[in-house]
């Protein structure tokens, strides 16, 4: 089941790892950007920064297993900016160990760009629990 919630003033989402859930993420950022009145000018930088986050979460930590779980929330907003986290329940990873996107050996790979998308689109992002969770921050 697919619960958003309001816990002390923040957005509380969970998802079970199916990449069907990903859908989820356009309501979810729909109605925070309503809720907070935020600008439709960070609007697409959110949708996909946390669209490949969850994404990433789904597929690479929890390895599509639907018994683990995807949590986003709204980890702090004020009239400056808001940030995101998004945890998942894998091994975690070392995002330093990350192939470069923009190498000539990487520019025709499949995948690959997710945290390279998050890093160009938010104004700030920064790994936590062994690469388990990520905190996404955008200037409003």
């Amino acid at each position: 089941m697919v619960t958003t919630m309001e816990k002390t003033g923040s957005y509380f989402l969970e998802l079970p790892s199916d990449a069907e859930n990903i859908r989820q993420i356009e309501p979810y950022v729909d109605e925070i950007m309503q809720s907070y009145s935020l600008s439709e000018s960070v609007y697409g930088n959110i949708l996909i920064s946390l669209t490949e986050a969850v994404t990433n979460a789904i597929i690479h930590g929890n390895q599509s297993d639907h018994h683990k779980k995807v949590m986003v929330c709204v980890k702090d907003i004020c009239t400056e900016n808001i940030t995101f986290l998004v945890s998942d329940e894998g091994p975690g990873f070392n995002p330093d160990g990350l192939p470069d996107p923009t190498a000539d050996e990487n520019l025709l790979k499949l995948g690959g760009r997710g945290v390279f998308l998050m890093r160009q689109l938010s104004d700030g992002i920064r790994f936590a629990d062994e690469g388990r969770t990520v905190e996404i921050f955008f200037k409003l």
